[in-house]
Formats: C-alpha cells, structure tokens, sequence
C-alpha cells in the first residue's frame, strides 16, 4: 500500500479508536491515542490521558512489529546555519527547513546534533543537544512527528577533526526519516 494510504488507514483507525476511549473515559478526562515510533523504528499504539497510559507494540497480522526503515534525508550544516556557540536558526534557514518537513513523504524523523571536538565534551554535548531541539522546533512547528531528539557530541564524526574542513563537516544536524 502506498504511503499515502497506508497514513489514511491508520489515522481513520486511531480516530475510531478515539471515540471508543472517550466513551470509556471517565467525566472530565481525555484519552488520545496515537502511534508512537520508538528510535528503532517499530511503532507502538498509545493512550494517553496526560497522567496515565498505556503502550502496546503495533504488530502486523502476523504477529510481527511494524517497523519503519530509517536513513538520512537531510543535513543542516552546522556553519551556514548557526553562529559560533549559538543555536539560534536564522529567518531564512527556519523558512528553508520548515519546507523541508512540510514536503516530506516521511512517517517520522530522528534529529540527531553533532559538533566538532574542540571543546570538552559536556559543553559540546549541551551545544549539539541545543542544535537538535533548534531543529526539532521547526519540524514540529511544520507538524512533523519526531520520534527522538539528540546530541552527540563529537561522538561521531563524518570527517577527520584534524582539518578545518573536517571540523566544519563535523558540526551538523543530521535528520533521519523513517519511512
């Protein structure tokens, strides 16, 4: 089935599911269920009342986990997109990545922050963590699903951290899409 309706069936399921819970919830609450995608991909039902709640794997007919597969549909480049120490998304670069999500035909997105390794790794972690929820802020605002938010530091290098050039490929926010 083709993405696209595959997203149909499952919004129309968990809305019939809606209407179940709200007749089973008691007076005053709301229950919302969803599909939640965990970072390895497999999704889960959810229903959640804000206080409590409960998960379930979603499993094929075959009693398997429905699993999506994930890869990197983007880079946001660290040096043309924030300042030195900074996480701040210029006007421009916001517009750009909120297109970037609206346009999309993925289900769900993992953003993972990354940074060079020229300062110690805790203030590099808390850089790389405030990259990815810069990001994160945008997808969300495009109404993107996310499925995780992260930093990593200088943990995983895409180039050599001995260069100039290697540092400024280093310092990225990756966007993998599960599809």
């Amino acid at each position: 089935m083709a993405l696209a309706g595959r997203a149909a069936v499952v919004a129309l399921v968990v809305s019939a599911g809606a209407a179940q819970a709200q007749d089973a919830a008691p007076t005053g609450e709301r229950y919302e269920p969803a599909i939640w995608i965990d970072p390895d991909g497999c999704e889960h039902w959810v229903m959640d009342d804000g206080a409590e709640g409960f998960m379930s794997p979603h499993l094929t007919r075959q009693g398997l986990p429905v699993c999506h597969e994930q890869n990197l549909c983007g880079t946001v480049q660290g040096d043309q997109t924030f300042g030195t120490d900074s996480a701040q998304i210029s006007t421009a670069n916001r517009k750009s990545l909120r297109e970037f999500f609206e346009n999309s035909d993925a289900v769900a997105y993992t953003i993972v922050g990354h940074t060079d390794d020229r300062a110690s790794h805790d203030y590099n972690m808390d850089l790389s963590q405030r990259r990815a929820n810069a990001v994160a802020s945008v997808a969300r605002d495009a109404g993107a699903r996310l499925s995780d938010v992260r930093g990593h530091a200088a943990q995983f290098p895409k180039a050599t951290n001995e260069t100039a050039d290697g540092r400024a490929q280093n310092r990225r926010v990756e966007i993998l899409c599960w599809r």
